[in-house]
């Protein structure tokens, strides 16, 4: 099952979770706000993979991030495109 990076205090993690809803795309939520351990998780991932390497020259977090099952990343409006 893929992972969708976020945080609920994030506006864009939301639009993105609603999506899916509508779409009925299966994904397990991590929540990088809520422990340290899904924090650690994620950042791991980040800094570890060179899709984030524009998302951090602009100094954003990264979220919402998917991760699917074959270990592709997506970020960013493309999130949106998933069908």
């Amino acid at each position: 099952m893929s992972k969708m990076y976020g945080s609920l205090l994030c506006p864009d993690c939301i639009e993105a979770q609603e999506y899916f809803k509508k779409i009925n795309y299966k994904y397990e939520f991590i929540n990088i706000t809520e422990s340290m351990e899904n924090l650690k998780e994620f950042l791991y991932l980040r800094d570890t993979s060179k899709e984030f390497d524009e998302i951090k020259d602009l100094k954003y977090i990264g979220i919402p991030c998917i991760l699917t099952d074959d270990n592709k990343i997506i970020l960013g409006d493309d999130i949106l495109k998933i069908k």
